[in-house]
């Protein structure tokens, strides 16, 4: 599992309108990576539409954003459309990158334990370390703590 300070694991996944995002590729840029558990779930929805909100002001910060679940692209681009998202989605069916960020965990809920993404929010620099991560994220105010964190540089 990653830290702050470390480089950021890289990946390439296929994001909604149709293209592969690749983080190699984002370096000299801030980038926002929400790993977030299912498309349109009361929580992950907030969340979603809370990024895409400010999608604008992360771009003006300089910080691109993506959403990651497992949700397959075709659940993306129903997700995107049924909530108007401006935010980008990457699909990470085969859950290797939830993996290698560390957000694939046990989980419990009314008594059942299962595996699952554990909402996790990791700012990474424009050299590629990981400068912030939150984890067990709750909805409610974490969009604006994380723009505040973008504008930082």
């Amino acid at each position: 599992m990653p830290d702050v300070n470390d480089t950021a694991p890289d990946f390439a996944l296929p994001c909604t309108g149709g293209e592969t995002v690749r983080l190699s590729e984002l370096r000299g840029q801030t980038v926002v990576l929400f790993f977030y558990p299912r498309d349109d779930t009361p929580g992950c929805t907030k969340e979603s539409i809370g990024f895409s909100a400010e999608h604008q002001a992360f771009a003006d910060a300089g910080a691109a954003v993506f959403g990651i679940s497992k949700d397959s692209l075709a659940s993306h681009d129903k997700f995107t459309a049924k909530h108007d998202l401006s935010v980008p989605l990457l699909s990470d069916e085969h859950g290797q990158v939830c993996e290698d960020y560390g957000v694939w965990k046990e989980k419990k809920m009314y008594g059942k334990t299962f595996m699952g993404i554990e909402r996790t929010t990791v700012l990474i620099d424009p050299e590629g370390r990981i400068r912030q991560i939150w984890r067990k994220v709750k909805v409610p105010g974490h969009v604006d703590e994380v723009l505040a964190a973008a504008k930082q540089g």
